[in-house]
């Protein structure tokens, strides 16, 4: 990766919180914490790995993606706004009646949305069967799935991880945003996961741990999945909740809490000086 297209993808990733602080402040609820934290990656999917056309949104040899942690939405459609899939605008819009962009993505009302999820597990075991799928078709097609660390305390996950694996859908990449926190705390309080990377190892999966704000390891990481020919792969990668947005940063509260008007200024002030920096170490001040 040239320090281009580093600078290219971090600039995008500050745009694509710009929006989830957009919506989420907008709509005076949603999720802002695990969005912020999951850009960056979303943000590489999007705009430099994932075989998929937003002129054609719908084309059955594109990959597929599937946010298991639904609630999350708010940074799925930043990033498909970004990519082109419909206006940037139209997240002013999340969570308002008569908008396609509702708390949880909707399969069919919003482009770029390859399946509804909200109940958490749910959206995995949907993964594990659009690369089943593929298989069978022989299809070039890959499955990316999303899912939150204190979403993989659900039974569901670990069906479906032993699924994935007996089958050995080596076209399925799934990644767990282990930023420590849900709703109500800290993870390792609420219901402690052990080693998470021992898990999946033990249930079949191809294991990769990454940081999941560093672009180079996230390039890295997707290029060794490629390597895998028998086995699923999951990346475990280490994320803040509320990345980039300093007073949001590794605090449980935000979660599920929208910023109020001062917040807000104060998060969108600290993102547009980002990609001011950051525009100018690019060659200059634009």
């Amino acid at each position: 990766m040239t320090q281009k297209e580093k600078l290219e993808l971090q600039i995008t990733a500050c745009k694509v919180r710009i929006g989830i602080i957009e919506g989420t402040y907008n709509a005076k609820c949603g999720h802002p914490g695990g969005s912020l934290g999951m850009s960056d990656t979303l943000t590489y999917l999007y705009m430099k790995h994932m075989n998929i056309d937003p002129n054609n949104p719908n084309n059955p040899k594109r990959d597929r993606f599937v946010l298991s942690k639904g609630h999350n939405a708010p940074a799925l459609y930043s990033v498909l706004a970004q990519r082109g899939y419909f206006p940037v605008d139209e997240l002013k819009t999340l969570r308002k009646i008569g908008s396609r962009l509702q708390g949880h993505p909707v399969m069919g009302s919003v482009p770029g949305v390859d399946f509804s999820t909200g109940s958490l597990g749910q959206g995995f075991s949907a993964a594990c069967g659009m690369a089943l799928s593929g298989k069978s078709d022989n299809s070039s097609y890959k499955v990316y799935t999303f899912l939150g660390d204190g979403e993989i305390q659900e039974g569901q996950v670990w069906e479906a991880a032993m699924f994935a694996a007996h089958y050995k859908l080596n076209n399925l990449i799934a990644f767990v945003d282990n930023n420590g926190l849900q709703i109500d705390g800290r993870v390792e309080d609420v219901m402690s996961l052990g080693s998470i990377q021992g898990k999946f190892e033990a249930f079949g999966w191809n294991v990769i741990c990454i940081d999941g704000h560093d672009f180079e390891q996230i390039e890295n990481a997707l290029k060794e999945t490629a390597q895998s020919s028998d086995k699923p792969s999951v990346i475990v990668q280490k994320t803040i909740k509320g990345k980039g947005v300093a007073f949001m940063e590794d605090k449980a509260a935000w979660h599920g809490t929208a910023p109020n008007k001062e917040q807000y200024i104060s998060a969108m002030a600290e993102l547009k000086a980002r990609i001011a920096v950051l525009e100018a170490g690019e060659g200059g001040e634009k």
